[in-house]
């Protein structure tokens, strides 16, 4: 989060852009081509780009695509950036501001004085806004500040705290010129190294064939979502609400989570499920017997759990959804060409679902030739309120062939 590009807006779901350098130095050459089906904010392709390599990227996340569009753009006119961000700064247009009339959200995060300078950001930005990459890059200055500018906690994966303060947060003025000069400096730094715009980011789905990049594809870099019942729609909701794309929680559903991989059971008990339709997909065929035994298992012990969380058929259709990109990435790929998967496995309620056998087993029915698994971590073993004791790992999975 101290790199360049990479720093303008914490995205929770990111991965080591040094390691991913360094992977894209030691297998590729300047005729090389990259894919991120989980593109998130964008760090395999902004580092592709800073190693002269064409890449693609997928991601379905609405908001997250656009930063990620935006990181993407290295050659702004500073200029004109200059121009539009002083005029957000400076002017003294204001919205009609009502505290009162904010969404509860907003309320719950920030003071009357600093959510009313913020509103008036907002308001300044629509005036200015054309389109173009340098009101984009003003967009996500004012979104990138949302969070260090509320007087309320995030969790570490950027969840809202409202019941939890903070001492260091920083004036919404303070961050905005802190946040521009950082980006500038940045942008120039880009610029000065002649770094080219090579990445291109796409909403395309993951799980259906793109036959734009048949066969085109000499290596994918990637990290999908865990199936550890994270919500990625929820870790921008706050954003999202201060934009205006979403009115609460209730919209995050229609709005984004039906466009993403099936990782949490918010997704999987608003969709209604049924777990004898996921399971007889021919898709998962090749570990259904385990997939089964684990499935059900789940199901039987969330009757024994207050939440009673729809594990059951979010592990199921998670599997589901990666044997379907597995399936559209074997035709992307080109003949000899390798796959690095930076995966954890899961035990949710105490069940374990080992990721690494069974994303293998799914590439090898896909068409992959074999897989290998080299573990980094052990995970699960810092937290004191953890709510089981299974041992779980976190690696690279490489898929070759």
């Amino acid at each position: 989060m101290k790199l360049p590009v990479h720093r303008w807006f914490r995205y929770s779901a990111g991965f080591s852009a040094e390691w991913t350098k360094f992977l894209i130095a030691a297998n590729s050459s300047k005729k090389t081509k990259i894919l991120d089906p989980f593109a998130g904010s964008g760090t395999t392709l902004v580092s592709s780009n800073e190693m002269d390599v064409t890449s693609f990227g997928y991601e379905t996340h609405p908001f997250v695509n656009r930063i990620a569009k935006v990181k993407l753009n290295h050659n702004p006119n500073i200029k004109k950036l200059t121009k539009l961000f002083n005029h957000v700064i400076t002017d003294k247009s204001k919205s009609r501001f009502l505290y009162e009339n904010q969404p509860e959200l907003l309320r719950k995060c920030y003071t009357e004085d600093t959510l009313k300078e913020l509103v008036n950001f907002k308001y300044r930005f629509d005036t200015i806004n054309d389109g173009s990459i340098e009101s984009e890059l003003v967009w996500l200055i004012i979104t990138s500040i949302l969070r260090i500018t509320s007087h309320v906690g995030t969790a570490q994966w950027q969840y809202v705290l409202p019941n939890k303060t903070k001492t260091n947060k920083q004036t919404p003025q303070f961050a905005m010129e802190k946040k521009f000069n950082e980006i500038v400096q940045d942008l120039e730094f880009f610029q000065n190294k002649n770094i080219k715009e090579l990445g291109q980011i796409k909403n395309h789905d993951a799980r259906k064939i793109d036959n734009e990049l048949k066969n085109k594809i000499d290596m994918v870099i990637t990290s999908p979502p865990y199936p550890n019942n994270f919500d990625y729609a929820d870790s921008t909701r706050l954003e999202m609400i201060f934009w205006g794309e979403i009115s609460g929680w209730s919209e995050l559903q229609s709005k984004v989570r039906t466009f993403l991989i099936r990782s949490c059971s918010q997704h999987t008990a608003a969709e209604r499920l049924k777990l004898p339709d996921l399971l007889s997909q021919k898709e998962i065929s090749p570990i259904q017997e385990n997939l089964e035994e684990v499935c059900f298992e789940l199901e039987r012990v969330r009757k024994d759990h207050g939440g009673k969380k729809t594990y059951h058929t979010m592990i199921a259709a998670y599997y589901l959804d990666l044997a379907k990109t597995l399936r559209s990435l074997r035709h992307s790929l080109k003949e000899g060409g390798k796959m690095c998967f930076v995966i954890g496995d899961s035990a949710p309620y105490g069940v374990y679902a080992p990721a690494d056998q069974w994303i293998g087993k799914l590439a090898i029915a896909a068409g992959f030739n074999n897989w290998e698994f080299e573990k980094t971590r052990d995970r699960n073993i810092k937290w004191k309120n953890r709510k089981h004791t299974v041992p779980l790992k976190e690696g690279r999975l490489w898929i070759y062939g």
